[in-house]
């Protein structure tokens, strides 16, 4: 497969919410297409907030897309004519994606994907460092802090109109929630634990 193939590489759109990821991608696909290049676009099943059948941006740009469960289905839907590869909030998808991402890319395949680099928590989203060292290219996007409008590095969780706690899971269903971009400093978990509080010592000025 793929043997008629000269470059392959792993492209990471990386950020919170609300930073653009999405809209990045799509715009990198669509000047695939307008060259004519053949690509597939895949997207989380577990993703359907905007469509079932087409990756949407916060700013309602699209694109088809097929909906997988898993990230062995992509060779389901990839041949040998298959040039790029564009997957959307993989972040989604189980650790065997980052297995899947290198493959194509070694295969001569351009792999573009798309992902919170952090869960809600404020700390390294499954597989995705790992993805995120393997990449030829990474592109870290920031999105406007809600609160003090600095730039937002984080995704704020918000359950029934609180900071989520440290202790509910990554992904919730049914919970009345809702997600804001925030800086470092505006971030709020509940009762995250931190080991290492108190331990800078107070300047003695006597």
């Amino acid at each position: 497969m793929y043997l008629n193939q000269k470059d392959g590489w792993i492209e990471v759109i990386a950020g919170p919410m609300f930073a653009g990821k999405t809209e990045e991608l799509l715009r990198r696909v669509k000047r695939l297409e307008y060259a004519k290049k053949h690509v597939v676009v895949f997207k989380p099943l577990l993703d359907d907030r905007f469509s079932e059948s087409e990756v949407v941006s916060h700013n309602n740009n699209s694109t088809k897309s097929v909906n997988i469960s898993y990230a062995k289905q992509i060779f389901d839907f990839i041949d040998d004519q298959t040039e790029v590869v564009a997957v959307d909030e993989i972040q989604f998808l189980d650790c065997e994606a980052v297995g899947i991402m290198e493959y194509l890319a070694s295969r001569g395949i351009r792999v573009i994907v798309s992902g919170l680099d952090k869960d809600f928590r404020g700390e390294p989203f499954s597989f995705m460092p790992k993805l995120l060292s393997l990449a030829e290219y990474v592109t870290k996007l920031t999105a406007i802090c809600v609160k003090c409008g600095k730039p937002a590095t984080r995704t704020q969780r918000m359950v029934n109109g609180k900071p989520a706690r440290y202790v509910d899971p990554i992904i919730m269903i049914g919970a009345e929630e809702s997600y804001e971009a925030r800086c470092r400093a505006c971030h709020k978990v509940y009762r995250k634990p931190n080991p290492h509080k108190g331990k800078i010592r107070k300047h003695d000025e006597s």
